[in-house]
């Protein structure tokens, strides 16, 4: 996992390795798993909360599954001129 601007500052880290228990094999699973940690997490992972998930440095939607050794990056939205 790698979380990166504000994610990263609000969490207070910019990347872990998790061990994922089996009902999570999506995506969604994984953001709900991840928001089930409460305080911060639950509010920056909200649903209606903008931020965009990468798999193996790919955008993924929420159906997309997760394999085992990928990397999965949660970002916010990419905003400059």
């Amino acid at each position: 996992m790698r979380y990166f601007a504000r994610l990263r500052e609000q969490f207070g880290l910019d990347g872990e390795t998790l061990t994922l228990p089996d009902p999570v094999v999506s995506v969604a699973d994984l953001i709900a798993h991840l928001s089930s940690r409460g305080g911060v997490w639950a509010s920056e992972l909200a649903p209606g909360k903008v931020f965009r998930v990468a798999l193996d440095q790919e955008l993924a939607d929420p159906s997309a599954p997760l394999r085992d050794g990928a990397e999965v990056a949660i970002l916010p939205p990419v905003t400059g001129g």
